[in-house]
C-alpha cells in the first residue's frame, strides 16, 4: 500500500472515537441560500448523506435571502427591510412561497441522487419536509406593517423526532403556518435556534462565508464562551447574525454551536471528525474543561510531562510519586485529552504554597493554557488561606516573571522544601504575594 494510502487509513482510524459519539446524536445543519448558490453545495450535500449514513439525526434548515431577491428584481418589486427583517407585502409573498418551493425542491433532489461511482451511491436517504413549524405575524413594530413576515410560535417536537428516529433527515424551510392557514415569512436563524432547542439537538451547526467567527482584526476564533460575546467586535454583519445566533442557541439550551464554511470543501467533516475542527466553536462555558486530576489521569500526565523531564525542563517523577501526589494537580482537557496540568503543593504552616509541573501540550502551546491553570491555582490557594505561592525553575523564569513572580533566595523557602532543593539543578526561585 503506497504511503498516501496509509495516511488516510490512520485518519480513518482516527476518526473512531468521533463516529462513535456522533452516532444517534441529533444535529441542526443551518445553511443560507448564499451557502445553496454556491458551488461547494454539492459537496456539503454529499458530507450531509455521509453523516446519515453514520447514524447522525439530522435537521436542515435552508434559507433563500437571495433567491427571494432575485425573483423581486425580476419582478420590479422593491427590497424592503427594517430593524434587520424583510417587510413581506401582499406582492411579494408569493415570490417567496416560490423561491422557497423551488430550493426546498432542489435539496431534496441532491439528497435523492444515488448515481454509481458517486458519493452519493447507495445513500437511499428519505427526505420529510412539512408544516413542522407553527408561526404568527410579527405585526406592526416601529410604526411599520410587517404583513406576512413572521416568528415561530411553536415548534412540531413529537413529529420531526418521529421522523428522525424513522432515519428520515428533516427539511426545514423559512416558512411557517398559522392555525388559521396563513403562510409567513420566517427569519433562517429564527427557524434555527426555535428547533435546535425545542428537539434538544446536540449541535447547531452553521454555515458561513468565512472559515469560522474573525474578529474585526481577521484573527479566527477558534473557541468562545457566551460569556465572552459582549466583549467581542466580529469581521462583518454576516459574522455578527452568526455569533448571535450561537449565542442565541447557547442560551436556550444547545450546548454547542460550530461556526463552519460553506465555501471550504471538507469543512464540516473535519469540524466534527478531527481533534481541532476547521472553524470556531461556541459554547455555553469553555470547552476545555478545567478539573481535579484522579488516578485514572496518571497515565496522560506522565505522557504530557516526560518530553520536559528528558529536556531537563522538570524533575523526574516516577508513575509511584505521581499516584500519590495526583490530588495536588489540576488539568485541562478537551474531549478526554489531556492538554495541559499544573500542581499545588501547599505548606499551611509556613503560609505559602509551590506551584509545579506546569505543563502544556506543544500541540496546544500559545493559548494562555498555562495561565489560565496558574490563575485557578492561585485562586485556590487564597481559598487555602495561603499568602504567597513560589517556584522553582531553571528555563521558565522569564515567563513566571511576566506572570508576577519575583525572584528570591533559597532561605525564603520553607524549611521542609529547603531540606529537598536539588543543588545539582540550580533552580531559581520565585514567589509572588496572593
Amino acid at each position: 500500500m503506497s504511503t498516501t494510502g496509509r495516511e488516510h487509513i490512520r485518519w480513518f482510524r482516527n476518526t473512531a472515537p468521533y463516529i462513535n459519539a456522533h452516532r444517534g446524536k441529533t444535529f441542526v445543519l443551518m445553511l443560507s441560500g448564499e451557502a445553496a448558490q454556491h458551488p461547494n453545495f454539492a459537496n456539503i450535500i454529499h458530507d450531509i448523506a455521509l453523516l446519515n449514513s453514520l447514524g447522525v439525526r439530522l435537521v436542515l434548515v435552508h434559507g433563500d435571502r437571495p433567491q427571494i431577491d432575485e425573483r423581486l428584481e425580476r419582478a420590479g418589486l422593491e427590497r424592503r427591510f427594517h430593524a434587520g427583517m424583510r417587510i413581506t407585502d401582499s406582492e411579494a409573498m408569493p415570490l417567496v412561497t416560490d423561491a422557497a418551493g423551488s430550493l426546498r425542491a432542489q435539496i431534496e433532489a441532491l439528497l435523492s441522487m444515488g448515481l454509481p461511482n458517486s458519493p452519493m451511491q447507495g445513500s437511499s436517504i428519505r427526505v420529510c419536509s412539512g408544516n413542522f413549524v407553527t408561526a404568527r405575524p410579527i405585526g406592526v413594530l416601529d410604526g411599520i406593517d410587517f404583513h406576512h413576515t413572521g416568528r415561530v410560535r411553536r415548534v412540531d417536537v413529537a413529529g420531526i423526532r418521529e421522523q428522525l428516529a424513522a432515519g428520515s433527515i428533516v427539511l426545514l424551510s423559512p416558512l411557517g403556518y398559522s392555525p388559521t392557514g396563513e403562510i409567513f415569512n420566517l427569519a433562517l436563524e429564527d427557524i434555527a435556534v426555535h428547533c435546535a432547542a425545542a428537539i434538544g439537538a446536540d449541535k447547531l451547526l452553521l454555515f458561513g462565508a468565512a472559515e469560522g467567527l474573525e474578529s474585526d482584526s481577521g484573527e479566527l476564533l477558534r473557541q468562545i464562551a457566551v460569556g465572552q460575546m459582549p466583549d467581542l467586535q466580529f469581521a462583518n454583519d454576516e459574522q455578527t447574525r452568526l455569533a448571535d445566533t450561537a449565542r442565541r442557541a447557547c442560551l436556550a439550551g444547545v450546548e454547542r454551536c460550530q461556526v463552519i464554511s460553506y465555501q471550504d470543501d471538507c469543512a464540516m467533516l473535519e469540524e466534527l471528525f478531527t481533534h481541532d475542527g476547521s472553524g470556531t466553536l461556541v459554547a455555553t462555558d469553555d470547552y476545555e474543561q478545567s478539573r481535579w486530576a484522579s488516578i485514572d489521569d496518571v497515565g496522560g500526565i506522565l505522557e504530557l510531562i516526560e518530553p520536559l523531564e528528558q529536556q531537563g525542563i522538570l524533575l523526574k517523577r516516577s508513575r509511584e510519586l505521581l499516584e500519590t501526589e495526583i490530588s495536588h494537580f489540576r488539568l485541562l482537557e478537551r474531549d478526554g485529552r489531556i492538554l495541559a496540568c499544573a500542581a499545588l503543593y501547599p505548606y499551611p504552616e509556613d503560609g505559602c504554597g509551590e506551584l509545579a509541573c506546569i505543563v502544556s501540550h506543544p500541540d496546544y502551546r500559545g493559548g494562555h493554557r498555562g495561565a489560565r491553570l496558574l490563575r485557578g491555582l492561585e485562586q485556590e490557594a487564597r481559598q487555602q488561606g495561603l499568602e504567597r505561592v513560589f517556584v522553582l525553575t531553571t528555563q521558565t523564569a522569564h515567563w513566571f516573571i511576566e506572570q508576577g513572580f519575583k525572584e528570591s533566595g533559597r532561605d525564603e523557602l520553607p524549611a521542609q522544601k529547603q531540606n529537598l532543593y536539588n543543588l545539582q539543578r540550580n533552580s531559581k526561585v520565585f514567589f509572588k504575594t496572593l
